[in-house]
């Protein structure tokens, strides 16, 4: 994923460090060329041979170290580097960078940089509440780096409060958020539906599908990496929504649809891809379940279909997509959906291909529109919305 893609970790003097190794590891597993520099009092915390060992990579420490290769070494790796994240950054070198002050390795480093600079707070909570750091902060906001909010919880001296650094999936989540696509979705807004809605019976039971909302999900991260404004419409899922995504959870089938329309208008993109039971329970007050003759039985009717209201509603230049699920003639069906759903596209796939379908991390798809059909060999779900992406954009 981070191929040809150069992150620099800036490492000060917290206990929090030892996380970056772990950090490390994760970008170096996606491919990404790795340099960590840190300041002399992190290495109490963590040896600088470990970050070697895992990056393949000098860690830079001294300024005027002349073992390394380039004539100039921070104005070298500035010019190299693809995203910045000082992590943990210690009130100090928060201080420092939000003053201009560039008196070792990792504070001139980054002021060289011209790329995108993430920084992690990482400190006791009342030093990071101390007005002075705040107002650092805000410094830093207003010239353009990204502050990543600290955790709460126990801090290294045993207080409870804000000032943890947060764990390494959601700092890896930032460097990903800004490097790993190219940002063409940049300025659209993208509306996706994830999940299977659940139709309530009485207070203890509910008419569901197997739907795990992986599909929807990973869909919803790939319009985020490539820098859409993303809205996730999410029913229950195996899966948690993706960072970066405002989502909207909801329930039944009624309750998708409401926030679905209530939302379109404003979307360029609509991607349904939940697994909307099809009935609900006419009235659920009285708790409509009958038995009779020693069966159950519950009153049904069928849901609203979003699908074809988006499609019959369609705004001028919004583009719709849908999902068609089949067990049999999956491509003639999923044709004949396309022209009566009024949709853009539908990507179908069949119950019982081996990899594709429910609760799977893979999925196998055609992908039809008016002009032509594009089948999709057996790839991961995040690879496939990425290809789904590519062939709408087209």
């Amino acid at each position: 994923m981070l191929q040809n893609k150069t992150a620099v970790l800036a490492v000060s003097g917290s206990i929090a460090a030892y996380k970056i190794a772990n950090l490390a590891r994760m970008l170096k597993k996606l491919h990404c060329n790795v340099t960590v520099m840190m300041t002399r009092n992190a290495e109490n915390f963590i040896n600088s041979i470990t970050f070697e060992t895992i990056t393949g990579n000098k860690c830079l420490i001294d300024t005027f170290d002349r073992n390394f290769q380039y004539s100039v070494e921070h104005v070298a790796l500035a010019k190299q580097a693809d995203v910045v994240l000082v992590a943990p950054a210690s009130a100090n070198v928060i201080g420092k960078i939000a003053g201009g002050i560039a008196d070792d390795m990792l504070t001139t480093t980054v002021m060289a940089c011209p790329c995108k600079k993430i920084v992690a707070p990482a400190m006791n909570h009342n030093m990071f509440h101390n007005p002075i750091v705040q107002d650092n902060i805000e410094k830093l906001r207003h010239y353009g780096y990204e502050i990543v909010e600290p955790d709460r919880g126990m801090l290294a001296n045993g207080d409870i409060g804000d000032g943890r650094m947060p764990e390494e999936k959601v700092l890896l989540e930032y460097i990903l958020r800004e490097i790993a696509c190219e940002k063409d979705l940049a300025g659209k807004k993208v509306l996706v539906t994830a999940g299977a809605t659940r139709e309530a019976i009485d207070p203890v039971r509910f008419i569901t599908n197997h739907s795990s909302g992986k599909m929807g999900v990973a869909l919803a991260r790939a319009a985020m990496l490539r820098g859409a404004d993303v809205t996730l419409v999410k029913a229950h899922t195996e899966v948690e929504a993706p960072m970066f995504v405002r989502t909207v959870d909801v329930v039944s089938a009624e309750d998708m649809f409401r926030a679905v329309t209530r939302e379109m208008d404003s979307q360029d993109i609509i991607i349904k891809a939940a697994a909307v039971s099809d009935y609900t329970p006419v009235t659920v007050a009285d708790s409509k379940l009958k038995k009779k003759d020693g069966e159950l039985s519950v009153e049904l009717k069928r849901t609203r279909d979003i699908l074809q209201y988006l499609g019959e509603h369609k705004k001028d230049g919004q583009f719709i997509c849908g999902f068609s699920m089949e067990t049999d003639h999956v491509l003639e069906n999923s044709r004949a959906k396309l022209l009566k759903k009024h949709c853009d596209m539908i990507c179908a796939n069949s119950l019982r291909t081996e990899g594709a379908g429910f609760g799977t991390d893979t999925n196998i798809l055609t992908v039809i529109t008016a002009e032509k059909e594009t089948e999709l060999e057996r790839m991961s779900k995040l690879d496939a919305a990425h290809r789904i992406f590519d062939l709408i954009l087209e």
